[in-house]
């Protein structure tokens, strides 16, 4: 492979041996060469160890328990807020909102701007989002727009995978009350330049949402400068573990939207009539949290950070430009998305002509490489290319160009196997 590989993490195989799951074998004893972490990243030994220590030694409901365990439990879940806002570099832990997830926090954001207050959205209005969401991207703002009478307007695409701006001016006007995009492409890879959006969308008085479940593993996150209003992000994909999210948003933002759920620990008193809330963040989160999974959470952030991630990004742009090189190898291989590393982050959806991405996954799967196919959750994305489905490659922070290599190998094999010119 021509592509050079300065800037791999220092000490990989050693950062490999923190991931348990990257030293098993699979059926027929081939070692697991694991390309799917855009699906959800595997979890390194101090994470499985901090979630198991809480459950067996300081496990209680938070926030109510007056008990040994449960200040215990307390300060966990709090330290765990606390590693999230110096993550984002958030100006204040307050403005962090656990959720179970990143579709959960979207949701959040969608429903409350439907019910009255200044950022509600109502006919007459509009939303913005582009081509090449995920469906958790849009589904919420179909929904808001047909509860609301407003109108969903998006940004389309160009042939190489990115977002087409040359009409942003026409697209986000004064009637524009949300813009909400990703950060970068589960399936096309694209690092969009959300900074720039959101600058005009603040011209006219718009909201900025932004998507960055694929960006927080993989590049350093300042929401300050990212210019947006609310941010959300999943932990599955960022060393942690499943069933914990993030929805961060500006405290002036937040203290001004509606409550999303209602029950405990939402509340500052309840009567008969009425109910008035708690402050943010904890109007927002109403009943028992996901409270080991917020601590996990923690400790893979600690993790993530104590790698630098400044040199994650380095490592993923390195891998990225080794697999693009690699992939333009195979004959019959066409990539989807931006073709330079600097442009995208570790997915790379491809086609194999002749073969169905899911026969190519399956065929794959039996020389121990684990991909994705499918529509990725971005069906608008792939009808823009005119394909249903495409076979995807994601590496992450472990990724070695040995896997890549043999990716490649499982490729040709595969070629061979459907007998394909």
């Amino acid at each position: 492979m021509v592509a050079s590989l300065e800037g791999l993490l220092p000490e990989l195989d050693v950062v490999r041996k923190d991931f348990p799951i990257l030293e098993r074998t699979l059926a027929g004893g081939l070692p697991l060469v694991y390309l799917d972490s855009a699906n959800t990243s595997q979890k390194p030994q101090v994470v499985i160890d901090t979630m198991v220590d809480h459950l067996e030694r300081h496990n209680a409901n938070i926030a109510r328990a007056m008990h040994q365990l449960g200040a215990e439990s307390t300060e966990a879940f709090e330290a765990a807020r606390d590693k999230v806002a110096s993550f984002l570099h958030a100006p204040s832990r307050d403005e962090v909102v656990f959720t179970k997830n990143a579709s959960e926090a979207l949701n959040l954001v969608a429903n409350t701007l439907a019910w009255a207050g200044p950022f509600q959205v109502g006919p007459g209005d509009e939303v913005v989002i582009t081509e090449m969401e995920h469906h958790s991207n849009i589904v919420p703002w179909q929904l808001l727009t047909e509860r609301t009478g407003a109108t969903l307007r998006w940004f389309g695409l160009t042939d190489d995978g990115r977002l087409d701006l040359s009409n942003i001016d026409a697209l986000i006007t004064e009637r524009t009350k949300v813009v909400s995009l990703t950060w970068v492409s589960n399936m096309l890879g694209t690092i969009n330049p959300i900074a720039d959006i959101a600058a005009r969308a603040h011209e006219v008085g718009a909201l900025v949402v932004v998507d960055a479940s694929q960006a927080a593993p993989q590049l350093p996150v300042d929401v300050a400068s990212s210019g947006a209003d609310l941010l959300a992000f999943t932990g599955h994909k960022c060393v942690g573990p499943t069933g914990i999210g993030v929805l961060w948003g500006r405290r002036e933002v937040l203290d001004q939207l509606p409550p999303f759920l209602g029950g405990g620990e939402m509340i500052e008193t309840v009567t008969m009539e009425r109910s008035t809330y708690a402050p943010v963040p904890h109007k927002f989160e109403a009943g028992t949290p996901p409270i080991v999974e917020a601590v996990g959470l923690g400790a893979a952030l600690d993790y993530l950070g104590d790698l630098g991630m400044e040199a994650v990004h380095r490592h993923e742009q390195t891998i990225t430009r080794y697999a693009l090189d690699a992939l333009q190898t195979v004959p019959g291989v066409t990539i989807l998305g931006p073709l330079s590393a600097e442009d995208r982050g570790g997915a790379i959806a491809f086609e194999l002509e002749g073969a169905h991405p899911h026969d190519v996954a399956t065929v794959l799967d039996t020389r121990g490489v684990a991909v994705r196919a499918g529509h990725h959750c971005a069906k608008p994305a792939h009808a823009r290319f005119g394909v249903q489905s495409s076979t995807r490659m994601s590496s992450y922070l472990y990724t070695t160009p040995a896997e890549i290599d043999a990716l490649v190998e499982a490729l040709e094999y595969t070629r061979s196997y459907f007998k394909l010119k």
